[in-house]
């Protein structure tokens, strides 16, 4: 039963809507909700609203969808059954979840600048203390992830991701991302102030790559990947692990002796290959992968035949087609600048000298296979340079390099099963890159423990992220993870202040408009739960 009552408060009535019901029998207010002043309900009446004294804008979609993958993984209870008894309040459960919301939604903003204005200290329910989280006690908790509490937290998050995948989580890729950050070496190194560079191995999921287990490394001293992906699949024995390399990988693993591989090969290596223009290509999945065609053929591979794949991306065809275009364009201008030298004596090397300007122009680039280059004369003064474009030479290497890679594999999975673990790598990179960026390397120097938990959280932050794209996948929306956020993101939440009438000043949030593909994810992530009333 609904009824207004008022208050008297320092001499002014403020009015109520209260709810009424019976409890044990006896009438008792069980809920109420502010109205306002008699004018501010006057106001209400006649169409109008208090003015608002101030309002702020902040993103709520990405936050939102996060924090709600993270209670589907119930982080917060299994990193606490893994970590063992605390005293501290929040627990580091609680603390570790909010490291990967921070990491996954404001990569580059400081923890304290993030937490203070987001969107978050709404949602999450039961709401800490105001002064619970500062980042004095953040970074205090995070301090207590000991090397067994890393380990424990992995392995804990790793079963609850199989426990949402089921049937899907049993087949595993071992990958490995060589570019994960940049450190300031600490006293843990030989060399204190220089960066080290670092990589990181992985098994993910086949579905999706999802991390499940990491290791990271030094790049300066870095293991072989055939051993490394060893290691990574003794840690995760549930499942069965498929390496998958990249070309300049492939010289470091004996293929002949290996089984469960999905991997890249040298282009240039395999001339009979990428000289197949005939028929057999075939669209791959127009869906998902827009523009792809590929050629299911067999091939001899370090001295065994094996199944290959030629893949052939229109995209990515254009692409190179228009810088190597530009790549020929700065060759041909830097040799009409050297022939002009030449022609009016102000260049006066020798032969020699003139050659070593002439590999500096086109070493190492692909236009080295289409330009004729032509010197006259011996004598510095006397020597003249002439070049042609041969455009025969230039269709022979867009028909056989441009938007081509060569996939080699032993397992008879479909095409677009082969592709898709191809590019998992790839997908990481891109993840990795905007979960770290440049980061790490501007925060003073790193010891052991700094890198590691920093290491944990952006797997963790991998995960819940990949987790998200491969369920707006599945929807039919393929996005990568930067673009999966960027959509969230956009999806913001206004939070108006009404001017004090002698009370509690009152807020009011109110979403934002949201675009059909914004719309499909509020829903798909279940987003209206966490949505202001």
């Amino acid at each position: 039963m609904a009824s207004v009552i008022g208050k008297r408060i320092g001499g002014r009535v403020y009015y109520y809507l209260a709810e009424s019901a019976r409890v044990n029998g006896k009438p008792r207010v069980v809920g109420q909700r502010y109205l306002g002043t008699a004018e501010d309900i006057a106001t209400a009446m006649a169409g109008g609203s208090a003015e608002a004294a101030g309002a702020r804008h902040r993103t709520f979609g990405d936050v939102a969808a996060v924090w709600g993958t993270l209670q589907r993984l119930e982080l917060i209870r299994r990193v606490d059954e893994a970590a063992g008894a605390q005293r501290a309040k929040p627990t580091l459960g609680f603390h570790l979840a909010l490291a990967v919301l921070h990491r996954a939604t404001a990569p580059g903003t400081e923890f304290e600048q993030w937490w203070s204005g987001c969107v978050a200290q709404d949602l999450i329910r039961p709401r800490p203390r105001k002064d619970a989280i500062t980042a004095a006690s953040h970074h205090r908790a995070m301090r207590r992830l000991t090397e067994e509490r890393i380990s424990g937290v992995e392995a804990a998050v790793a079963e609850a991701v199989r426990d949402l995948l089921g049937d899907d989580g049993t087949e595993a890729l071992a990958v490995d991302v060589a570019q994960f950050a940049a450190f300031t070496a600490a006293d843990c190194t030989s060399s204190p102030g220089k960066d080290v560079l670092a990589g990181l191995g992985l098994v993910v999921t086949r579905d999706g790559a999802i991390p499940l287990v990491s290791r990271v490394y030094r790049r300066d001293s870095a293991p072989t990947f055939g051993a490394l992906a060893g290691e990574l699949g003794g840690r995760y024995p549930d499942a069965e692990v498929t390496l998958v390399f990249h070309a300049g990988q492939a010289g470091q693993l004996d293929l002949g002796a290996r089984s469960g591989f999905v991997g890249s090969l040298p282009l240039a290596d395999h001339r009979e290959l990428r000289a197949r223009t005939d028929s057999g290509y075939r669209q791959v999945d127009p869906e998902r992968f827009a523009g792809l065609t590929a050629l299911d053929t067999r091939a001899t591979v370090d001295g065994v035949r094996r199944r290959v794949i030629v893949t052939h991306s229109a995209t990515l065809h254009a692409a190179q087609h228009r810088a190597f275009t530009d790549e020929l364009s700065t060759a041909v201008r830097d040799l009409d600048g050297l022939a002009a030298a030449l022609a009016a004596g102000t260049h006066r090397g020798d032969r020699t000298q003139v050659h070593a300007e002439i590999s500096r122009i086109i070493r190492g680039r692909r236009v080295e296979r289409v330009l004729g280059i032509t010197l006259e004369g011996t004598r510095p003064g006397e020597i003249r340079l002439s070049h042609r474009v041969d455009e025969a030479a230039v269709a022979r290497l867009g028909d056989e390099f441009f938007g081509k890679q060569v996939l080699v594999t032993d397992r008879d999975w479909p095409v677009a099963e082969v592709v898709t673990a191809a590019r998992a790598r790839t997908h990481l990179e891109s993840t990795f890159r905007w979960l770290t960026g440049v980061a790490p390397a501007g925060h003073g120097q790193w010891t052991p423990h700094r890198i590691a938990v920093h290491t944990l959280v952006s797997v963790l932050a991998a995960t819940v992220t990949h987790l998200m794209r491969r369920e707006a996948d599945r929807a039919g929306m393929n996005l990568s993870v930067a673009e999966l956020l960027d959509q969230l993101r956009g999806i913001g939440e206004t939070v108006l202040r009404h001017r004090s009438t002698g009370g509690r000043p009152r807020t009011r949030r109110i979403l934002s408009d949201r675009t059909p593909r914004q719309q499909a994810l509020f829903g798909l992530f279940g987003l209206a739960r966490f949505a202001p009333r």
